[in-house]
C-alpha cells in the first residue's frame, strides 16, 4: 500500500515562467499607458487655461508680518467649483508653503514650486472648508482664499501644521478685505 502511494504522488507542476513574465510586461505597459494618459490630459487642461496672465511676485518691501504659517499648499481651483482644478502657471503643483500675511498682500513662497503673491486689492474672501480639487480634509480642515487673477475668481487652498491656526487666518484675511472695500467704497 506504501509502495501505491509513493508511485501515485506527482511531482509540482513546472511553473510556466514565459506566460508569468508575459502577464507582468502586459501589465507594466498597461500602467505606464494610464500615467502617459494622465500626463496628457494634465498637459491639456494648462494648454487650456494658458489665457491665465503671469502670476504676481511679492514687492520689494511688502511691509511687517501680520501673520504667518508654514504648511501645505494643496492647489487651487475655480472658485466654488472644488473640482476643477487651475494647473497653468504652476497653480496644480502640491508643496510645502510658507504664507506671510501683509498690509500689501499675501505672500506664498513654495520650494520646490513657483511663488506667487496674491495682492490685497485682489483678496475675495477666506473661509474654513473641507476639500479642494482631489484633497479631503475633515470640516474645517483647510483654509481656503478666493482672489481674483487675469479676470477670474480662484479659490487656493492651504493647510497649517497648526491646524489651530486656521480661524485666525480668516479672521484676519477677511477683516482685510472688508477694510479695503470700505476703503474703496469711500473714495
Amino acid at each position: 500500500m506504501a509502495a501505491s502511494l509513493a508511485a501515485e504522488q506527482k511531482s509540482a507542476e513546472v511553473t510556466d515562467w514565459s506566460a508569468r513574465i508575459g502577464w507582468l510586461v502586459g501589465l507594466a505597459l498597461f500602467v505606464a499607458l494610464v500615467y502617459w494618459l494622465m500626463r496628457e490630459g494634465w498637459k491639456w487642461r494648462g494648454t487650456l487655461q494658458g489665457d491665465l496672465p503671469e502670476l504676481p511676485t511679492a514687492p520689494h518691501d511688502p511691509g511687517p508680518a501680520r501673520l504667518d504659517m508654514s504648511g501645505r499648499y494643496h492647489g487651487s481651483t475655480t472658485a466654488g467649483q472644488w473640482l476643477d482644478r487651475i494647473v497653468a502657471r504652476g497653480l496644480g503643483t502640491r508643496s510645502r508653503v510658507e504664507l506671510t500675511l501683509t498690509d500689501a498682500g499675501l505672500d506664498v513662497v513654495r520650494p520646490g514650486a513657483a511663488d506667487f503673491f496674491v495682492p490685497a486689492e485682489a483678496l475675495r474672501e477666506a473661509r474654513l472648508d473641507k476639500g479642494i480639487a482631489g484633497k479631503v480634509l475633515t470640516e474645517g480642515g483647510l483654509l481656503v482664499v478666493t482672489w481674483e487673477h487675469g479676470g477670474r475668481l480662484i479659490d487656493s487652498g492651504f493647510r497649517s501644521d497648526r491646524a489651530a491656526e486656521h480661524g485666525a487666518w480668516v479672521e484676519a484675511l477677511n477683516h482685510m478685505i472688508n477694510k479695503s472695500t470700505d476703503t474703496e467704497g469711500a473714495r
